[in-house]
C-alpha cells in the first residue's frame, strides 16, 4: 500500500479534533501543531507538535511531514502562511484568503466590493469621537476589533460617549485597530456552510443560530424561513466565499431583518460551530468535506438525512459534573449524539462539547435536546 498522505492542521481544538476523526476514517494521517500539549486533536495522533508558526525551525520540521496544510481558526498570521507556501506546501485556505478574512475591515471591504450586503461600516481612527461615528452610522453602533475577535470577544455595542471611550480602551488591548458597524435590528441570525474546490462548490442548508451571552448555543437545521430567503442566503454565502478567493470549507454568518433582507455579518475560513449538526444530520459532514476539499477530492453530498436537526453547545457552567454523570444524564435518550471535546480545563461559557438530535418533528427534538442540555454541567 502507498505511503499515507499526511494533512497538517494548525490548531488543535475541537474543530481540528473532528476534522482529524473524519480524515482518519478516510485513511489519512494527521499532524497537529498547537501551543499546548495534549490538545483535543493532539490526543488523537502521534504527530503532535507543540509550538507555533512564528518559530521558523519548528514550522519547517512540521510541514516536512505534511502533504498539505490547513487550519482550524483564522488567527494564524497570514505572513506565516505565506512563508509555508514559499516552501512549496499548499495551504487551504490560502494566505491571500486568510489576509482578507482575519482583518474584519478588509473582509467587509472585499464583500462590499463584490456587492454583497453588509452593515454600513467605517475604519475607526484616532481622531474619531462617538459623535463623529454616530453621525455616520446612527446613535447605536457596534465597535469591533479588526482582528482576534470571536464568540463576542472583541465586540461592544455602543450607544453613548462613555461606552465608546471605555470600549476603545478595552478593545485596543485585544487588537489596536478597530472598526465600527451600524447596528442591525435583526429578527433571526442565520448561518450557511459552503465548501469549495477548484472544480466544485456545494452548500449546506441554511440554519438558525441562537446565541447565549454572544456565544452560539443552539442551531436549528434547516432555519424556519421561506424557500426564497433560504435560496437568497445560499447564493450570498457562495458569493462571499468567492469574494475572498476561498477554497475549503467556510461558515458565513448572516442577519435576517424585519423587511426580509439578508445581511452578511462575518465569515470564517474553516469548519464552523453552526455546522456541527452535519456530522449526524447530513450525508457528508462539514469535517469530511473539509478534508476532501483540502485534498482536492470530489465533494460529498450536503443533503440532510432527516427533515430536522438540533445542535446545542455544551458551554462551561459554574459547577462541573464528573464525566460519568454527564454520560448518564445525556445517554438515557437513545436518539442523542454526545460529543465531548476533551479540553484540559473548563470555565463558564467555554465550549466543552455539544449534543445533536435528528428527527422528523422539530418541536419534539428541540424540547428533548433542551431538556438534556439543562441536566449537563461541564
Amino acid at each position: 500500500m502507498d505511503k499515507k498522505y499526511c494533512i497538517g492542521i494548525l490548531g488543535g481544538g475541537q474543530l481540528a479534533k473532528m476534522s482529524t476523526i473524519a480524515a482518519s476514517r478516510l485513511g489519512f494521517d494527521i499532524a497537529i501543531m498547537d501551543k499546548e500539549m495534549r490538545s483535543p486533536a493532539g490526543q488523537l495522533t502521534h504527530n503532535e507538535y507543540v509550538g507555533w508558526v512564528d518559530d521558523e525551525l519548528h514550522i519547517r520540521s512540521f510541514i516536512h511531514h505534511c502533504n498539505v496544510i490547513t487550519l482550524e481558526n483564522e488567527f494564524v498570521d497570514h505572513h506565516n502562511l505565506k512563508f509555508i507556501e514559499s516552501l512549496g506546501k499548499k495551504v487551504y485556505p490560502s494566505s491571500t484568503t486568510i489576509a482578507l478574512i482575519q482583518d474584519k475591515l478588509l473582509q467587509k471591504q472585499a464583500l462590499k466590493k463584490n456587492k454583497i450586503p453588509v452593515p454600513k461600516f467605517i475604519e475607526v481612527k484616532e481622531e474619531h469621537t462617538f459623535a463623529a461615528i454616530a453621525k455616520i452610522l446612527g446613535p447605536t453602533f457596534v465597535l469591533k476589533s479588526r482582528k482576534m475577535g470571536y464568540d463576542g470577544y472583541g465586540n461592544a455595542l455602543i450607544s453613548n460617549e462613555k461606552e465608546y471611550n471605555d470600549a476603545v480602551k478595552h478593545l485596543s488591548n485585544r487588537h489596536i485597530n478597530l472598526l465600527a458597524e451600524s447596528f442591525v435590528n435583526f429578527t433571526m441570525e442565520l448561518a450557511v456552510m459552503v465548501v469549495r474546490t477548484a472544480k466544485e462548490t456545494k452548500v449546506y442548508p441554511v440554519v438558525q443560530t441562537i446565541q447565549k451571552n454572544h456565544i452560539c448555543h443552539t442551531v436549528i437545521a434547516p432555519a424556519p424561513i421561506s424557500k426564497k430567503n433560504a435560496s437568497f442566503a445560499e447564493n450570498i454565502a457562495i458569493k462571499s466565499v468567492k469574494a475572498v478567493k476561498g477554497f475549503g470549507v467556510f461558515g458565513v454568518e448572516m442577519f435576517l431583518t424585519k423587511d426580509h433582507s439578508i445581511i452578511v455579518n462575518e465569515m470564517a475560513p474553516r469548519p464552523h460551530n453552526s455546522g456541527h449538526y452535519t456530522i449526524e444530520a447530513c450525508v457528508t459532514s462539514q469535517f469530511e468535506n473539509h478534508i476532501r476539499a483540502v485534498m482536492e477530492l470530489p465533494l460529498g453530498s450536503t443533503e440532510m438525512v432527516k427533515p430536522y436537526a438540533v445542535m446545542i453547545n455544551l458551554l462551561g457552567k459554574p459547577h462541573p459534573q464528573k464525566n460519568i454523570d454527564i454520560y448518564h444524564a445525556s445517554l438515557k435518550d437513545p436518539n442523542i449524539h454526545l460529543h465531548l471535546y476533551g479540553k484540559n480545563g473548563t470555565r463558564v461559557g467555554r465550549k466543552m462539547g455539544h449534543i445533536t438530535i435528528v428527527g422528523d418533528n422539530l418541536k419534539k427534538i428541540l424540547k428533548a435536546a433542551t431538556a438534556i442540555e439543562e441536566k449537563i454541567s461541564l
